[in-house]
């Protein structure tokens, strides 16, 4: 799989997916989020735990990063016993296929005790219960390009760019225009060379940055 194409959460910034089981009295309540970085991450953490200040464990883990990707990740028991919660948690999602992912548990004690075991199982199931039923979409990656044209080619250059699934984020008006665009990485290569041949070679690309 592409590191700069893979499934990620389809939740706009504030939105989160929700699901929950009851396991020998003890109520779980899962939820997850996009998080496509640590601090992301960290804060939806701190906001469930607002949420749910009256619960007796908010155990979380996350991914920032690709799918499977360990370089940005984050796990807690937050009391639970060791190795019983965040763990477990983060190897559901480390195997999930879904990048930049947060994830909180939120459980409730009913009284009766799960053991170690029971413990590692009920937030493993709850992680991929609530993975199973979350919707998905492809994050695909941005590259940002400085494009320098002719006013003559002005009009081309537009209907070319919005092919291509580009987007004008600003532009100067001088001897020539100057646009700044974000555009789909995997198209960068197709569209540099048809404004080549569009402008007769005239335009100038300068590559500024990748998201």
């Amino acid at each position: 799989m592409s590191q700069t194409s893979y499934p990620v959460p389809d939740l706009a910034p504030g939105q989160c997916h929700e699901t929950s089981l009851l396991i020998r009295r003890s109520r779980f309540l899962t939820h997850i989020a996009r998080a496509s970085s640590p601090d992301e991450a960290r804060a939806f953490v701190e906001l469930m735990r607002v949420r749910h200040a009256d619960a007796t464990h908010n155990c979380w883990a996350f991914n920032a990063g690709p799918p499977g990707s360990t370089a940005q990740i984050g796990a807690s028991d937050d009391g639970e016993p060791h190795g019983t919660a965040g763990r477990p948690m983060l190897g559901v999602l480390l195997h999930g296929d879904v990048g930049e992912i947060c994830c909180v548990v939120t459980r409730w004690f009913g009284g009766i005790k799960l053991g170690t075991g029971g413990l590692v199982r009920a937030y493993q199931d709850c992680v991929a219960g609530c993975l199973d039923t979350l919707p998905r979409a492809m994050r695909v990656s941005l590259a940002k390009l400085a494009v320098e044209i002719g006013y003559a080619d002005n009009e081309r250059v537009r209907r070319l760019l919005a092919r291509h699934g580009a987007s004008v984020t600003s532009e100067e008006y001088g001897a020539d225009i100057l646009l700044e665009i974000g555009i789909p990485g995997p198209a960068v290569q197709d569209f540099t060379r048809e404004l080549a041949d569009l402008t007769s070679g005239s335009a100038c690309v300068i590559e500024l940055e990748s998201d």
